[in-house]
């Protein structure tokens, strides 16, 4: 599980016209971020002149091991304490790698261990699967759609994900977060 590749999202919240002087500071910490062991690639999300100012940098390395080393790093503390001044909040990132999205919270900085993020996602989507097929098929024909094993199997699949995703999930983390995030 710990080679699956993980990335890392990072937002920088910008002060009013220092925007010149983080791009000249990302042309310093884009090297050092390329050649650090495991990095597969980034993409930075500028803001919208005169509307926004927050920068978000998105890097993706090639394990979870790697990417901490990386952020961890004395040489990524020391570029960032460069940038501080530049910043209107303080460095803010999130790692994630698989369904972590599924188990954000603005709370925490720390991902749940793979083995409860297996658990919790299991125990969510199996009732899912029981009961939504057994409510939806029954719908559909009464709207006189025809039976088809690929259009039910899409429309199934798109309620339980879309359940899962709004509705289910961030209110099960809730609900077990003390053991989730133990």
């Amino acid at each position: 599980m710990e080679n699956q590749g993980a990335s890392v999202v990072i937002s920088h919240h910008i002060l009013d016209g220092k925007q010149q002087q983080y791009e000249q500071w990302l042309n310093e910490i884009v090297p050092l971020t390329r050649h650090a062991k495991g990095f597969i690639d980034w993409q930075i999300i500028r803001p919208i002149q005169g509307l926004t100012f927050v920068y978000t940098v998105i890097i993706r390395f090639d394990t979870i091991e790697n990417l901490k080393n990386w952020i961890d790093s004395d040489n990524r503390k020391k570029l960032i304490e460069k940038a501080n001044p530049l910043f209107h909040k303080n460095d803010h990132y999130k790692i994630k790698s698989g369904l972590d999205f599924l188990f954000e919270n603005e709370n925490e900085t720390k991902v749940p261990v793979r083995w409860k993020q297996f658990l919790v996602t299991w125990s969510a989507i199996y009732p899912l699967s029981l009961v939504v097929p057994l409510l939806l098929l029954p719908f559909l024909r009464l709207l006189k759609i025809p039976a088809n094993h690929y259009s039910d199997g899409l429309l199934i699949s798109a309620s339980i994900v879309f359940l899962m995703v709004f509705v289910v999930m961030p209110n099960y983390i809730k609900l077990i977060r003390k053991w989730l995030f133990k």
